[in-house]
């Protein structure tokens, strides 16, 4: 048995279901489809990649920046008595905690992530965690001098920092949601509605996704925006007038959110769900986002940052996305 035979082995996935993904000649013969919320221009690469490795055919279905995790999570919901994915690749977690509530998410420990912290695992498989983005504060330096650069969170209510000039993305999609669900988690539900509250009644702007929020900062039509790693690089790169504050303390409030893959219950294509499960939350793949500075951070040496219960992030997300609701909506 060879390497890769063993290690599929070892991780309960029949041998013999691993033989014949190749006809003759080395076309592909099995496909696999995968839902994902990652940017194409990242997750394209990645997926070409195992195609190459596995001899497996590759259908994504993306999502669009405004929805973003959320829009698939519904998606597979829908499909739930139907699957017509295999695997979920989502940029953040919340929304695959809330699939695995909803027994849409099969269990499944991928040989590669064996190295993985627990806490960015399903203690029953139900989803594995692969890369770090953190939740940062983005500056125009032409708007602020480093001195008025808000350092924290709660600096934002700050009266020196006029409210329209804040951006934030709205707080029922992607990062934004699970971000609010994680400061629930982390403090008093009541503190961190209060903290939400008082953004709403200074009069921040809630935006259509962390790239817009981007996009207003680099302008200076906004002086700060809370985003993403990944996009704040993108600025950044483009040489826009921005610098990037990582919340609290040596970075102490900054919130890293690790990209989740999970199999889908009922998946027409288990087996090849698996293989590619296993090779999005290897190392490997890890140093290539990495690399393409989409993650700023591997799980396997996450940075010192917010602690919080991914557990505890799915039980207050309901309650936080019906805050959201109440709070920006009204």
């Amino acid at each position: 048995m060879g390497t890769a035979a063993w290690k599929w082995f070892k991780a309960g996935v029949p041998v013999v279901a691993m033989t014949g993904f190749l006809a003759c000649g080395g076309q592909p013969r099995r496909e696999v489809v995968v839902y994902t919320s990652v940017d194409q221009v990242y997750a394209e690469p990645i997926l070409k990649a195992f195609e190459k490795a596995e001899g497996i055919k590759v259908l994504a279905v993306y999502d669009v920046e405004a929805a973003k995790s959320t829009g698939l999570a519904n998606r597979l919901l829908a499909e739930k008595k139907s699957p017509k994915a295999d695997v979920f690749w989502s940029s953040e977690v919340s929304q695959t905690l809330r699939l695995a509530e909803n027994g849409v998410l099969a269990p499944f420990f991928p040989p590669s992530a064996s190295d993985v912290p627990p806490e960015y695992r399903d203690p029953k498989g139900f989803w594995t965690g692969m890369g770090l983005r953190g939740r940062i504060l983005l500056c125009n330096s032409r708007r602020l001098s480093p001195s008025r650069m808000p350092r924290s969170l709660e600096a934002l209510l700050l009266p020196e920092l006029d409210g329209a000039d804040i951006g934030i993305a709205n707080p029922l999609f992607g990062t934004s949601s699970t971000h609010m669900a994680a400061l629930y988690a982390s403090m008093a539900p009541e503190k961190a509605r209060s903290f939400y509250k008082e953004l709403r009644d200074k009069g921040a702007k809630v935006l259509d996704g962390n790239s817009v929020v981007r996009d207003l900062v680099a302008s200076g039509d906004v002086a700060v925006g809370l985003t993403d790693t990944d996009d704040a690089q993108v600025a950044l790169d483009s040489g826009a007038p921005v610098e990037i504050v990582y919340p609290g303390d040596g970075g102490s409030e900054t919130l890293y959110v690790p990209n989740s893959v999970a199999v889908v219950s009922g998946a027409p294509h288990a087996e090849a769900g698996r293989r590619l499960c296993d090779f999005l939350t290897s190392a490997e793949t890890e140093r290539k986002l990495v690399s393409a500075k989409f993650l700023c951070a591997s799980v396997r040496n996450a940075p010192r940052g917010l602690k919080v219960s991914w557990q505890e992030v799915g039980r207050n997300l309901d309650l936080a996305r019906r805050d959201a609701t109440g709070i920006f909506l009204r």
